[in-house]
């Protein structure tokens, strides 16, 4: 563009020989009939230095104008922004989020130090080892710690003679805290008002023990005693409780009770009675108590086989139970989890109305161990709820 054509775009006032300005544009020499072409042949013949010296000096107005014959100085860097879609409002879209440019270019991330790197600060933090470090987990664990609990009256029994316990918490360790749960089905018997109040008192009783010389010495960060004294102690405390209650007022009450204490990635089960208890494993279900009844005797030598007993006449007839005599043996069974995925506590109201692979089956599409007890429930009654039912499922975690 020419020089004239940079004033005339410019609009910029030109002094007259008079001292008089005036604003000089294209529309102007347009409009003018005979004087605009003399007005730029003057303005041609005009000494350029001449011109530049008459122009007058830039105001702070003009500040952020530059002048034609200065060279625009060099942008600031500033961080790079995705383009925005065009659009032809003249405020900006109230959805989108425009951040402020950065002051500084962004500095490349430095590598995660090493746990031998890593000291403690002025303030006195411990230091932090790889562990500690946060890291995304690329697989979620599909199976945790939860237990659900139900009995049933069945479709024969007028009263529920069946007692549960569930409980699931965690005690206090100096490197880090241990899960544990307490689960414990009882099954009374003994006629009216006598079998729900032994199976009562037995749960009673076991709960009281283990809570007053495990749970609450924990707790206090006493030591505790061996598991095994603890768990048979605490179901022989119920057995003389409840032998002495019967004693008292004249009753041949008696129960079953199955106890499983789950400490980490271990089980410590108590068992008298044929109550059950079960773990699931990949390979299929596992029975990990003995029935204390003349079938299970008979299935143990060997002289009658599991698939019989439900069928056979003898099958309610026990000859171990709790508070029947001042004194009892308890069976105990330590059981680590391994590769379990449930465990199943029930009463015979429950096992004896359904096979194993009915119990797997449930325990294996189920995902919450409530919908499984109330399922295992439910199937028991449509299989002819003779006796009163009880379950107990336990979801074990995955190992980590």
């Amino acid at each position: 563009m020419s020089f004239i054509g940079k004033l005339l775009r410019k609009t910029e006032p030109l002094t007259s020989a008079a001292g008089a300005t005036a604003p000089l544009d294209e529309r102007a020499l347009a409009e003018a009939p005979d004087g605009g072409q003399e007005i730029a042949d003057g303005l041609a013949a005009t000494n350029p230095a001449d011109e530049a010296q008459s122009l007058p000096l830039p105001t702070a107005e003009d500040a952020d104008d530059t002048a034609w014959w200065e060279e625009p100085p060099a942008a600031a860097p500033v961080a790079a922004i995705s383009p925005a879609p065009h659009t032809t409002d003249t405020e900006p879209d109230a959805g989108l989020d425009i951040l402020p440019p950065a002051l500084d270019p962004p500095m490349p991330a430095e590598p995660a130090p090493k746990s031998a790197e890593l000291t403690s600060g002025e303030d006195g933090t411990r230091p932090l080892t790889a562990a500690d470090m946060p890291m995304l987990a690329t697989l979620r664990s599909h199976r945790g710690l939860a237990a659900g609990a139900l009995r049933d009256v069945g479709r024969v029994r007028s009263i529920n003679q069946d007692s549960l316990f569930s409980l699931i918490t965690s005690l206090p360790r100096e490197s880090s805290d241990l899960a544990m749960g307490l689960f414990i089905v009882a099954d009374g018997m003994g006629g009216h008002h006598g079998g729900e109040v032994a199976s009562r008192l037995a749960i009673s009783m076991v709960a009281q023990h283990v809570l007053a010389e495990l749970v609450v010495p924990a707790l206090a960060d006493g030591t505790t005693e061996a598991l095994q004294p603890l768990i048979v102690g605490a179901i022989q405390h119920a057995n003389r409780a409840i032998w002495d209650h019967a004693q008292s007022i004249g009753s041949d009450m008696g129960t079953t009770c199955t106890v499983a204490l789950l400490m980490g990635r271990a089980l410590y089960i108590g068992h008298v009675g044929d109550s059950r208890a079960y773990i699931a494993t990949p390979t299929g279900l596992k029975l990990i108590t003995s029935d204390h009844s003349t079938v299970g005797r008979l299935i143990q030598l060997g002289q009658l086989e599991p698939s019989e007993a439900r069928e056979h006449p003898l099958r309610s007839q026990l000859y171990r139970t709790i508070g029947q005599q001042p004194e009892v043996a308890v069976d105990f069974i330590y059981q680590p989890i391994g590769d379990a995925t449930h465990l199943l506590l029930g009463s015979d109201g429950l096992w004896g109305m359904l096979g194993d692979d009915v119990l797997l089956d449930v325990l294996e599409h189920t995902i919450w161990p409530q919908d499984a007890c109330h399922e295992l429930i439910a199937r028991a009654n449509l299989a002819g709820g003779d006796d009163n039912i009880t379950a107990i499922v336990v979801t074990l975690p995955t190992q980590p």
